[in-house]
């Protein structure tokens, strides 16, 4: 058994090995350690090995699913090896075979996927430059791929989210070590083109893939090739469900970059929490499906408005007048409605449990009450949704007749094939059910024929069923009894009768159990016919799940119709926040204009004031009309865009050497050299990381490159008030503020937004507020009144930009600058030093 064993881990040296012994799942030598430490179970030995003992632990096979669970989310991948013979049917150990390989990417049990979430398995590879990217969803079978910039890595990691990722073994890539959950080297040679043409047009039996329009990928097909033979041989089987391919391209979609989905808290906070996010605000849907395809869609918002338009239309006639009657039916109809997408995919791998048939029973069920609840259709894709939501009546019939109203929770339990679907199951059911009854009229007869009152007709498992007689009566027995067991008192017979009862009931039970596995097989396999149909329905629930997701929530919260226009630029009236309105308790909403001509809003007013939440409301709100969402706000009308970018906070990244600033600077310099006239671009707090100067002269170059190169719409908060003077220079530069006032020693943040410059930025009364000691308060405010009246005279700050020429640098002239210019360090003595020093202080 262990030769067995070893064979089988020697071809997955990398993987634990669950290798099924009777009622367990066992691992041995170094899989029973790393099991027993992960999984906190009991370590034992037994037998030997090359003279030490074997290592090994176990886990049952009815409970191996929560195992399975906590091993996956641990980043582990799991082989596991079935018993597939008969017991007794060969001579030596039972045979084994692998059934499946448990990965992160490639999980399609519902016991070890998130709900909500979509585990996708990602290969890529790279080639001159050019990132090639293929990902599989494995639990609704989509299939996709795309190629772009090697600079877009972090992007997409940040997009996609994968479960599990392949790259070629020779590839260097440090960014994955820091982005990747669980990475897996393949062998270069699975990354091949030309591979990935063969199998994709063998899997779908296609000439080639121009019909996917995959023809011109090169990149892409290489991390296909490998992808798809990897997730072929972890289902130990062809991917049926998997009927398409999608191939993405960068121009379909806003361009979101990895710090701007991350500033934006789109489904994750800045500390990784999952709320208070935006998806956290809008995920009120009914169904797992919706919930995924609203996580789907706020990290691809459309650069199609057409399509986020037809969005906004069904959205709209949901709502209907506002009493929310018909939204109200819809969403009462999809709740309920069981997970058709995941539900398809196991049918399509064979792996649907009865339960599963029974909940895509009573889904199918409820398909035509879902399409009352819709109604006449005008909106083009509420229509195309309705149809969409047609039953298969063939598949819808066959679980009805097939599968039991309550099917046991396993196949191998039985009780799952409903009664007169099959003669010959009922028929051994009945011979199970009608046992008990055949018993007690034996007994009766055979008490008349022998005259023994006392006798007994019984059944236990170790001898079956017998008739016992008190010993008393031994000369009362008939001659066709035969001695089965002598006890002390009595005695136990068989009858040809019972005996040809017993061949016939002890076989009837595993006979049924057969004929079960045999039928319910027979229905997976009809099933599988209907998977393009089911996916078409999965695909509609979730579209309307997710739709109605928006607008239950805008009329909840009083949200508004987007409206796309020609000219550039974006018109918010009285716009929100939409989570941080609903975590306080009165939010100021603000409007946003910019055009052509107003294409720079620059922002100053105090810390707390409300810049950034003002410049996220913004950005969030073109996002949402994007996705085809209402927004927080009064009316919204948005012009061309093509991307978003944000410069927000403070975060460094120490694991890769980079500082504070230098992070900063990063993500301004992807911003300069990404954003066109068309991007909404979120400058927050640039050149704060660095010295007074340094930083000022690096927010005002870039602030004027945004102006003058990129010509993008921008909302560039600051508080260095030297960049209010820009409008005089550059017209489409708009001085605006979030005002505060002061009450006594307290500041008052109204959170107004309000045209021209700040007065003040009130750092100090921000920092009484964070419980800064008073005496260093104290302290703070009479250095401050000293540097204004030494340095600054009237006015907030001086303009260290005044007569600057734009090709002179900066200079500053002042005698003690002068005189430390003319010290030469090395050349003094010591006591010449110290006379130096006392020469500053006095002109000091």
């Amino acid at each position: 058994m262990m030769q067995q064993y070893l064979r089988i881990k020697a071809q997955y040296p990398d993987l634990l090995l669950f290798y099924r012994m009777g009622d367990f799942y066992e691992l041995f030598f170094e899989d029973a350690e790393r099991a027993a430490r992960l999984l906190d179970i009991t370590l034992t030995t037994r037998g030997q090995s090359g003279g030490a003992p074997i290592r090994m632990a176990g886990v049952p096979f009815h409970a191996v699913e929560q195992y399975l669970a906590r091993l996956v989310k641990l980043g582990e991948s799991i082989v596991i090896a079935e018993q597939v013979g008969e017991p007794g049917a060969t001579k030596g150990p039972m045979e084994r075979a692998v059934s499946r390989i448990v990965t992160p990417g490639t999980l399609t049990d519902a016991a070890l996927l998130d709900d909500r979430r979509d585990a996708l398995l990602l290969a890529l590879t790279l080639s001159r430059g050019t990132l090639g990217l293929a990902w599989l969803n494995l639990a609704n079978g989509d299939l996709r791929a795309m190629e772009c910039p090697a600079e877009q890595l972090a992007s997409q990691f940040e997009r996609l989210r994968p479960a599990e990722v392949l790259i070629p073994d020779g590839l260097t890539l440090p960014l994955l070590d820091t982005l990747a959950p669980t990475t897996r080297r393949l062998p270069d040679w699975q990354f091949d083109a030309a591979n990935g043409t063969r199998l994709l047009t063998a899997h779908f039996a296609t000439q080639d893939l121009a019909g996917f329009g995959a023809d011109e990928l090169d990149t892409g097909l290489a991390a296909l090739a490998a992808l798809f033979e990897y997730a072929s041989g972890t289902q130990r089987q062809a991917l049926q469900h998997v009927t398409t391919l999608t191939v993405e391209h960068e121009s379909a979609t806003l361009r979101l970059d990895a710090a701007t989905r991350r500033n934006l808290e789109l489904t994750e906070t800045l500390r990784g929490e999952a709320s208070p996010t935006l998806l956290s605000l809008l995920d009120c849907c009914a169904t797992s499906m919706g919930s995924r395809w609203l996580r789907h869609a706020l990290h691809h918002p459309l650069r199609e408005r057409a399509h986020a338009a037809q969005r906004h239309a069904t959205v709209a006639e949901l709502i209907g007048d506002g009493d929310g009657r018909r939204l109200g039916d819809v969403r009462s109809a999809l709740r309920g409605i069981a997970d058709v997408d995941r539900i398809t995919a196991r049918v399509a791998l064979r792996s649907a449990r009865p339960r599963d048939l029974a909940a895509l029973r009573e889904a199918l069920a409820a398909l035509p009450s879902l399409q009352s609840a819709i109604g006449v259709a005008e909106a083009d894709l509420l229509a195309g949704i309705r149809a969409d939501l047609t039953r298969p009546d063939a598949a819808c019939e066959l679980l009805v007749r097939a599968i039991d109203a309550e099917p046991g929770a396993m196949v191998r339990d039985g009780g799952v094939i409903a009664p007169g679907f099959d003669a010959e199951l009922d028929e051994l059911r009945g011979i199970q059910s009608n046992c008990g009854e055949f018993l007690m009229a034996l007994e009766v007869r055979e008490r008349e024929r022998s005259g023994i009152s006392t006798l007994k007709v019984e059944y236990n498992r170790v001898h079956g069923f017998y008739i016992e007689v008190g010993r008393v009566h031994a000369d009362k027995v008939p001659d066709d009894y035969r001695r089965r067991q002598t006890l002390k008192n009595v005695e136990r017979y068989i009858t040809p009768e019972l005996k040809a009862f017993e061949d016939k009931a002890l076989s009837a039970q595993e006979r049924a159990l057969a004929r079960e596995k045999l039928l319910y097989d027979e229905v997976l396999e009809a099933l599988a016919g209907e998977i393009p149909a089911l996916q078409r329905i999965a695909r509609a629930l979730a579209l309307l799940d997710g739709l109605a997701a928006f607008a239950e929530i805008a009329l909840r919260h009083d949200y508004c119709r987007p409206v796309f226009v020609d000219s550039p630029g974006l018109e918010i009236e009285r716009g929100r926040h939409a989570v941080v309105e609903r975590e306080v308790e009165n939010f100021i909403s603000n409007d946003c204009r910019l055009s052509a001509t107003r294409r720079m809003l620059m922002i100053t007013g105090p810390n707390m004031g409300g810049k950034s939440t003002f410049m996220r409301q913004v950005a969030l709100i073109v996002l949402l009309a994007h996705v085809g969402a209402f927004v927080p706000a009064s009316a919204a009308r948005i012009g061309p865009v093509d991307a978003i970018f944000t410069r927000i906070g403070a975060s460094d990244d120490l694991a890769s050497g980079r500082s504070t600033f230098m992070v900063e600077m990063t993500e301004a310099a992807a911003i300069l050299h990404g954003s066109t006239e068309h991007s909404l671009v979120l400058m927050d707090e640039i050149g704060r990381g660095t010295s007074t100067f340094d930083g000022l002269a690096l927010a005002f170059s870039i602030a004027r490159a945004l102006l003058t190169h990129n010509r993008c719409m921008t909302l560039f908060a600051t508080h260095y008030f030297e960049l209010t003077r820009l409008n005089t220079e550059f017209p489409e530069c708009v001085n605006v503020h979030l005002d505060a006032v002061e009450h006594g020693h307290r500041i008052v943040f109204l959170h107004a937004l309000e045209e021209g410059p700040a007065s003040q930025s009130y750092g100090i009364e921000v920092a009484a507020l964070a419980g800064v000691p008073a005496p260093v308060i104290r302290e703070a405010r009479r250095r401050l009144r000293a540097l204004e009246n030494r340095e600054i005279g009237n006015g907030p700050q001086p303009d260290l930009f005044a007569a600057v020429p734009d090709d002179e640098p900066l200079s500053l002239s002042h005698p003690v600058l002068t005189a430390l210019d003319e010290i030469d360090p090395d050349s003094l003595s010591p006591r010449e030093a110290l006379e130096r020093l006392y020469l500053l202080k006095r002109m000091l």
